[in-house]
């Protein structure tokens, strides 16, 4: 892949809805098992990172909008973001891993962040294993750690952390600068 191609963001068709399911399935589980190899209990189903419910959940949430990621004509990745008002929540972001270390998910970053100026604080959560994530989203693309929910601090959006006594999540947020 030329790191010279733009990198865009396409709205998710109903053709693709499967592949792009799929596609984040692989690249959650390829980050998951880099850490952790096949050993841990991270999975959600099926040998999986993310369940097809949970992606399927924010794909279909109130407000969502759901991009490819693109570079030139190859499929390389997906965004679900939802907005309200001037408050924005990354739900997802992944890039292939044939296509990781080549700054295309940054490049979509500021595509989304292009795209939807009304927006003036973004969130997102990542897993506290995924030290991938959590170097794009500090040093990369501006977020800032401003919570950690684990079992003595439970997030209360979060009802799967209250019955599985899961690990823990990070919460981030960016301020986009005044204009």
């Amino acid at each position: 892949m030329n790191k010279t191609k733009e990198v865009k963001l396409v709205p998710l068709t109903p053709a693709d809805r499967e592949q792009f399911i799929a596609d984040n399935q692989e690249a959650f589980l390829y980050g998951a098992t880099q850490e952790f190899g096949m050993r841990d209990n991270h999975f959600e189903e099926d040998d999986q990172i993310i369940s097809r419910e949970t992606i399927e959940q924010s794909i279909d949430r109130k407000n969502a909008v759901t991009y490819r990621i693109m570079l030139g004509n190859e499929k390389v990745g997906g965004v679900v973001i939802s907005i309200e008002g001037n408050e924005g929540e990354l739900e997802l972001l992944f890039v292939s891993p044939k296509a990781h270390s080549k700054g295309i998910g940054y490049r979509a970053w500021c595509e989304v962040e292009r795209l939807h100026p009304e927006v003036k604080v973004w969130e997102t959560v990542t897993p506290y294993f995924e030290k991938r994530n959590i170097h794009f989203y500090v040093n990369r693309c501006g977020f800032h750690i401003v919570e950690f929910f684990n079992s003595h601090h439970l997030d209360p959006n979060d009802r799967d952390m209250m019955e599985d006594d899961s690990d823990g999540m990070f919460r981030f947020q960016k301020v986009m600068p005044k204009e």
